[in-house]
């Protein structure tokens, strides 16, 4: 065993995102709707003949020891999950960090799947999403949720709910082939141009939820509701009622927190339901990132979109999770 490949999927929510985080879930528990899709952060562990630490992401790091490695993820996972000789790691993924598609979370999972591989120890993909978890929300403190670690580890079109306890239940939606090719024709991603600070959004709504906002707290009741109905509506495949919801989600979560949208995503959003959308939202937290609408008319929109330099992201669901690999 010399090179471990891994990747871990992106994802899209679909419905009660927000949820997922600890602030909310411990006190009232958490549901949400969302899929994984073909778009990846890909991880290489070389695991031999390394006499340092070689870590290369956007920056590259060359350390004697562990405790030495800048990047918090690496560094932290590396010190729960690691107990061999020095590593070469790198990673690269499909889209940038901060666009909202949980790419964090991915990362981690992609880390932790390759370590276990070059520990030779198998790990289910719930136990992989609750190390992930661990790793950012309670070592780091990020104020982050579950969905993205889970989603990565597990893939496909899944509810997620997340009890007060903690722990979490995943339901694999089974949706027929006519809704699933529809949402596939007509669920499109498209690029705002602008990176988040997705921290500075979710520690507002992590606070306000903390101290029990009122405004925040009922806010946050909807967007469960909103993710049930979601549900509720794929399963049937009344995809039109879903595509409206998207819409009523996407207003809710504007009054959620300050810098949510921006000039620039209002103009994209609305000249994309000029073009015949339905419904969308950013994905993610929100500030930043991908877009996601539903269109009637994929091409009228494509053509508006790409007229107002907004790059399309095609995409299909995914339906396998984190996987790894080996290299002699």
């Amino acid at each position: 065993m010399s090179v471990i490949y891994s990747q871990a999927p992106l994802r899209i929510s679909l419905g009660g995102g927000g949820t997922d985080l600890p602030s909310y879930y411990s006190e009232h528990g958490g549901f949400l709707v969302a899929g994984a899709i073909d778009k990846y952060v890909y991880m290489l562990v070389h695991t031999v003949f390394q006499r340092r630490y070689l870590m290369k992401y956007s920056q590259t790091e060359d350390v004697e020891e562990i405790s030495q490695i800048r990047h918090p993820i690496l560094r932290e996972t590396l010190k729960r999950h690691w107990r061999g000789s020095p590593l070469e790691i790198a990673s690269v993924a499909d889209v940038p960090a901060g666009t909202g598609m949980g790419s964090s979370g991915a990362f981690t999972v992609a880390l932790l799947k390759s370590l276990a591989h070059a520990r030779r120890t198998s790990i289910t993909p719930s136990a992989l999403a609750e190390s992930s978890s661990a790793i950012e929300i309670d070592v780091l403190n990020e104020p982050c949720g579950k969905q993205d670690p889970y989603v990565a580890a597990h893939g496909g079109i899944c509810a997620y709910t997340f009890a007060r306890d903690g722990a979490v239940d995943v339901e694999p939606l089974e949706l027929d082939s006519q809704t699933l090719r529809a949402l596939r024709e007509q669920l499109l991603l498209f690029y705002t141009g602008e990176a988040r600070n997705a921290a500075a959004v979710l520690a507002d709504q992590d606070q306000r939820t903390k101290t029990g906002d009122d405004e925040m707290v009922e806010n946050m009741h909807r967007t469960k509701e909103m993710g049930h109905q979601a549900r509720k509506l794929l399963l049937a495949g009344d995809l039109f009622a879903y595509a409206e919801l998207m819409h009523e989600h996407w207003l809710n979560k504007r009054r959620r927190s300050p810098g949510m949208a921006t000039d620039r995503i209002d103009e994209l959003y609305t000249l994309a339901r000029r073009s015949g959308v339905i419904g969308g939202k950013l994905v993610g937290a929100g500030g930043g990132g991908f877009l996601l609408v539903y269109a009637r008319h994929p091409a009228d929109t494509r053509q508006a979109m790409a007229a107002a330099g907004a790059v399309e992201l095609p995409f299909d669901f995914e339906f396998v999770g984190a996987q790894s690999s080996e290299y002699a």
